[in-house]
């Protein structure tokens, strides 16, 4: 295979930060689904990464997901994103019980195999792993997304979410979006999931919920 075909075979930034996306909206609405913050029937199957996960069909929820992973997915390109995060809440107390973290780091090898500087803005625009590769690594995380109601506290009142999103400073914000301050949760437990690379975008995913 000559270097060509072989770069062909490779994921661009741009296809790598639409299967971020697309592994933050499959993710996300799995974790409402398996948290039991909106009605079963609210839900419906589909097969995505060869799994097959449940996506809300509420209008709202939807278009929720459109506009703000849209906003997240182009940020993405152009590397402004630092962590997105799903917190999980109490409607009547507001009391955060549980925060989801998904945090972006940039790789800095590029195709060819050379590591570039980080610092001086010269990422790839092209990463070193096929598309079949990456899926299979997010195809595990959300398994292990799955796993998780065996071990996370049940949360026994009604809840509602929301999804924070942390850029560098000099991102220009959406008028319609709002600045808010970090997420804490008191006396917290904390698990570290698996991680997945695009060889672009790094993903980790950590799950911190109300130790009680």
């Amino acid at each position: 295979m000559t270097e060509q075909q072989q770069k062909t075979k490779c994921i661009t930034l741009k296809g790598s930060a639409e299967l971020v996306k697309q592994y933050l909206l499959y993710g996300i609405n799995n974790i409402l689904y398996q948290r039991g913050i909106y009605d079963p029937e609210t839900f419906e199957t589909a097969e995505h990464f060869g799994l097959h996960l449940y996506m809300s069909t509420d209008p709202k929820i939807v278009n929720f997901f459109t506009v703000v992973l849209g906003q997240v997915e182009e940020w993405l390109v152009q590397r402004k994103v630092q962590k997105v995060t799903l917190i999980i809440s109490n409607v009547n107390t507001k009391e955060v019980l549980e925060k989801w973290d998904f945090q972006v780091d940039y790789e800095t090898t590029a195709s060819n195999g050379n590591t570039v500087n980080k610092d001086n803005g010269n990422l790839p625009e092209v990463g070193t792993k096929d598309v079949k590769t990456i899926q299979k690594e997010i195809r595990e995380v959300i398994r292990q997304i799955t796993g998780t109601v065996s071990f996370l506290p049940l949360l026994d009142c009604i809840c509602s979410f929301d999804i924070l999103t942390y850029t560098i400073p000099d991102c220009d914000i959406p008028k319609e979006w709002d600045e808010t301050s970090p997420v804490f949760i008191a006396n917290s437990q904390e698990v570290k999931l698996r991680s997945f690379s695009t060889s672009l975008h790094k993903m980790d995913t950590i799950v911190s919920y109300k130790n009680t």
